[in-house]
């Protein structure tokens, strides 16, 4: 079975804006490059830099805790460490996240776009080493199968928009769900050689619009009506490392 990698995203600072690549590097072990490289704490979440742990997403600022977080555009530059965000009625900011000064500056702003939905303090951290903030223990990176998005928006009777589960690859060419009976197969992603480990769980973070930034589809809900599941998409653990392309193959082997 044949398919083909469509696009390619990273999401630098948990919760925030996608940002499309032309390629990248995938390692054997690691997560994907740059991804949930940081997160901003939603009052103290217990995180240790010195002895780092999963955290529940919900100690952060992410969709399914807070909608309005859709509200920002960011974009990050790994070589310089800046970030830039922009949201209406807020004036725009820019600053290096690897800095004590650029980090206050983002909570501050961060503060002001969110208001009383935060609870508070605001607290950017970053992962140390080679840990990322993901959702599960084991999620390394992440695929979705557009033509199950577009079957689950056929038994909705309307669109929905990919981006709302923040994946890694998304890839075309699959039938519909099939990708749900693949743990423990192994996939060839371009060069890279990877492991299915699990389907991903569903959260509200896909019931918000990444655009409108409002709640607007029961997705977990819609997913176990219609399927008795709630997944959509597959995580993976990359055994053999090497460059993914948009356009690339996706192939079982």
């Amino acid at each position: 079975m044949q398919s083909q990698v469509t696009a390619l995203y990273r999401h630098p600072v948990k919760g925030f804006t996608p940002e499309r690549l032309d390629q990248v590097q995938l390692t054997a072990g690691a997560c994907f490059p740059c991804d949930r490289l940081y997160a901003v704490e939603d009052g103290p979440s217990g995180f240790d830099p010195d002895a780092p742990a999963h955290i529940s997403k919900m100690k952060f600022t992410v969709l399914a805790k807070i909608p309005r977080v859709a509200r920002a555009r960011t974009a990050y530059d790994e070589a310089t460490g800046m970030l830039t965000a922009s949201a209406e009625g807020q004036p725009d900011f820019a600053g290096d996240l690897r800095g004590a000064a650029g980090r206050r500056g983002f909570e501050a702003w961060l503060a002001g776009l969110l208001g009383d939905e935060a609870s508070g303090p605001l607290r950017v951290v970053e992962g140390p080493g080679a840990y990322r903030f993901m959702d599960s223990r084991s999620g390394y990176v992440s695929i979705v199968n557009l033509a199950s998005v577009r079957d689950l928006a056929a038994k909705l009777g309307r669109p929905v928009d990919p981006l709302r589960f923040r994946a890694n690859l998304y890839v075309e060419g699959w039938s519909a769900w099939v990708e749900n009976d693949w743990t423990g197969r192994t996939l060839r992603v371009g060069q890279a050689r990877a492991e299915v480990l699990k389907p991903i769980v569903r959260c509200a973070a896909t019931h918000v619009d990444p655009v409108t930034a409002e709640r607007d589809i029961e997705v977990v809900k819609a997913l176990f009506d219609h399927y008795g599941h709630m997944f959509c998409g597959i995580y993976l653990n990359v055994e053999e490392g090497g460059a993914v392309r948009e356009g690339d193959g996706v192939s079982l082997v």
